[in-house]
């Protein structure tokens, strides 16, 4: 819109030429004064008026703040009894084993990402390392399946891959197949099966289908033993035991319980011995326990067995 002015001296109305300048300038204040405003409304609005998601998460975040410090305190109080757990159990380790007990979960690692690594990169790297994690395991179970189906199939037993005893923790596996110091003779020998620590009368397992095919009572020695034919060469021996609860030639199934842990023939301590034996040669037991353990607690199991340098027996 044109703009006049009043001439004094003319008295009369001129039409006002603006320079480009002052166009310019003219704009430029209209656009800060109006860009002020508007940041002036959001301010208004983001303070006093709230959308029911921030109001939600606002409850959260004071919901966490009053929950914090009790978590703090259940923190801390966890760990004093992890300590004295832990304090405890390397006594028990140096009287039974006289040795030092092995580091809290030795086969697990931690991946340290870079701190300058970004979130999205991060979850993107975690992303494809599940999807990864997630193939690998589905092939690994239908080749699994697919060798069971195989062996029934051919009318073949499945190989003794069961734990002997219920709820074994890897801090329970002691010495494996190998050379071994003897607790009564203080010198390396050749022991021919696992170790599996576990309180007297717990229930042992069979880690297999199969027919017993031997059981005997000994005061020396392996003590009282129970072995399992699992056909195709394949038996388990089950040693040091208490009371036994099947009989010779007596059919068992895998998870039957056929006796108890016990104490009996040359025994340091309450434990069982458990052989895997194919054609009469000790295999280690630990390679047949893959499929009843998790990959993180095998590698913990596999480190127990290799490391632990003396026997029970």
């Amino acid at each position: 819109m044109a703009q006049y002015e009043f001439d004094n001296r003319s008295f009369s109305f001129r039409k006002v030429t603006l320079s480009v300048w002052t166009v310019l300038w003219r704009g430029l204040r209209y656009l800060v004064g109006s860009m002020t405003l508007a940041v002036l409304y959001y301010l208004v609005l983001s303070l006093f008026l709230h959308t029911d998601t921030e109001r939600s998460l606002a409850q959260e975040n004071r919901m966490y703040a009053r929950l914090y410090p009790q978590m703090q305190e259940q923190l801390s109080l966890i760990g004093d009894v992890v300590e004295d757990l832990q304090a405890r159990d390397d006594g028990i380790y140096d009287q039974v084993f006289h040795t030092q007990a092995p580091a809290v979960n030795p086969g697990r690692s931690l991946e340290m990402l870079p701190d300058t690594m970004s979130e999205r990169n991060v979850v993107a790297l975690v992303e494809q390392k599940a999807i990864r994690l997630t193939e690998t395991s589905a092939r690994v179970e239908a080749d699994f399946l697919a060798v069971s189906a195989l062996l029934a199939a051919r009318g073949k037993h499945l190989p003794p891959m069961s734990l002997p005893l219920e709820g074994l923790s890897y801090a329970q596996f002691g010495a494996s197949v190998g050379q071994k110091i003897s607790p009564f003779y203080k010198v390396a020998v050749q022991h021919s099966g696992l170790d599996l620590i576990a309180a007297q009368g717990e229930a042992v397992l069979a880690t297999a289908d199969g027919t017993v095919s031997d059981v005997s009572h000994s005061g020396k020695g392996l003590g009282n033993v129970v072995t399992i034919d699992h056909g195709n060469g394949c038996k388990t021996r089950y040693a040091h035991l208490g009371d036994i609860f099947v009989t010779q030639g007596q059919r068992v199934s895998r998870g039957r319980k056929i006796a108890a842990v016990g104490i009996s023939g040359n025994s340091f301590a309450p434990h069982l011995h458990y052989e895997v034996l194919q054609d009469g040669v000790a295999q280690d037991p630990v390679n047949y326990f893959f499929a009843s353990l998790s990959p993180a607690d095998y590698a913990d199991v596999v480190y127990m067995a290799v490391s632990t340098e003396q026997s029970l027996d």
